[in-house]
């Protein structure tokens, strides 16, 4: 480690020269100032992704200018080339929208283009100011009894990168094979998708481990470590992560699956290791319950079998109507709803005698427990027009006041009416 340190203070000294600083003060003030211009549209009608080829054009300018001078400009050669590769991947960006979804093009694009490129382009400024080759040979220490230099280091940490970031498509692939020829769950299909995934993450672990010269005795004692850290510190994060697989097999959370929490519908998004990811439509809300919760906790689903809902809205109507017309406007007017379903059919009931009304309930089906609040707000709307069109009365509690007279004995009750 100290020799790597060494290596890169050396670096400083070239930093230090006043042609290279010269260099990089013009390269940064270009893209300091083709960022401004670009957010305070220094051009009206000009695109965003407009700005950028001025700045390369003003520093192929600059760097013609040190060039015809007889000033070195190698930096600038090199940093406008960065600066074009990133340009570029701007320009792929719509095209892969062309072939793949947006979600599936952003974890591309930030997973492993970007990141990809930004490695590259660190070798490339290192190789400008120091030999590649002698930095990968430079000695960090000693893992478990075994020497380690950097380019071994870079190799592992490239490829584990790479098992990480890149057993999903495979292993969704795999799943989905699995689950055409032998006719599984969707829910079974994420469950063998996800332990695909980590069986091809272990496995490439243990690769990289064995490609440093680790021995099994070391493995054996990094496993040690582990087990006691789930005995101790991790537990609870090990108990989430095994309740989501076997959440996954069992099939009774699964990604699209409705669940009632604290009272509002929530959709299920994803499951992942340590938690859930819950969507709750009526704030746009997104919840992580942990997995656990789902085996201590009860949990209310709308989905299991299908996505119908049953949902009910209440309304009171006046003595002096006849409870059966009510009942049969009050199915009649649910018909005429259009997220209402026609079948099964809504359903009226007189549930009971109030102190000023005849309590009515509507019951009705729905075809997505999410839109229960709206649906549920068109139907007593209608239910209002519907009302006053036939002349039904909503009755609403009323109270009499009426003086006394001091003392209580001497006081005549109101008879005046009978």
């Amino acid at each position: 480690m100290r020799q790597l340190l060494l290596e890169v203070f050396g670096w400083l000294g070239y930093l230090e020269r006043p042609e290279v600083l010269l260099q990089l003060v013009l390269v940064v003030g270009l893209m300091l100032g083709t960022r401004l211009a670009r957010r305070r549209r220094l051009i009206p009608g000009w695109p965003s992704l407009a700005y950028a080829p001025l700045g390369l054009s003003a520093l192929g300018v600059v760097t013609l200018a040190l060039a015809a001078f007889g000033q070195p400009y190698g930096l600038c050669r090199q940093l406008g080339i960065i600066w074009l590769g990133w340009y570029g991947l701007h320009l792929l960006h719509p095209l892969l929208l062309r072939w793949l979804p947006e979600e599936r093009v952003h974890q591309l694009e930030s997973r492993l283009l970007r990141p990809g490129f930004l490695l590259v382009s660190a070798l490339a400024l290192i190789k400008e100011v120091d030999s590649v080759n002698d930095l990968a040979v430079t000695r960090l220490g000693d893992v478990f009894g075994v020497s380690i230099s950097t380019g071994e280091l870079f190799k592992a940490v490239v490829v584990i990168y790479l098992v990480l970031v890149g057993c999903g498509p495979p292993a969704a692939a795999l799943a989905w094979l699995v689950q055409r020829a032998v006719g599984l769950s969707d829910g079974s299909r994420k469950a063998m998708e996800l332990m695909l995934r980590y069986a091809v993450v272990g496995i490439g672990l243990v690769a990289v481990a064995v490609q440093l010269g680790l021995n099994t005795t070391a493995l054996i004692a990094v496993a040690g470590g582990l087990s006691v850290g789930l005995g101790f510190g991790i537990k609870e994060v090990f108990s989430n992560f095994v309740s989501g697989i076997w959440l996954l097999f069992e099939g009774s959370v699964r990604p699209g699956e409705v669940l009632m929490l604290d009272g509002d519908p929530c959709e299920v998004r994803h499951l992942g290791l340590r938690a859930t990811l819950l969507w709750r439509d009526r704030d746009n809300a997104e919840l992580l319950i942990p997995n656990q919760t789902f085996f201590t906790e009860a949990a209310t689903s709308y989905t299991a079998s299908d996505r119908m809902r049953r949902s009910q809205v209440s309304v009171g109507a006046a003595y002096h109507h006849e409870p059966a017309e009510v009942i049969a406007l009050l199915e009649a007017t649910a018909q005429q709803v259009p997220r209402v379903l026609a079948n099964p059919a809504p359903k009226a009931l007189l549930l009971s005698y109030g102190d000023s009304a005849i309590n009515y309930a509507l019951r009705f089906w729905i075809a997505n427990p999410m839109d229960n609040v709206g649906i549920c707000s068109e139907v007593n709307q209608a239910i209002w027009h519907a009302f006053k069109a036939h002349n039904i009365e909503i009755p609403f509690p009323q109270q009499v006041e009426y003086s006394m007279v001091w003392p209580p004995e001497q006081h005549k009750p109101n008879t005046e009416h009978r």
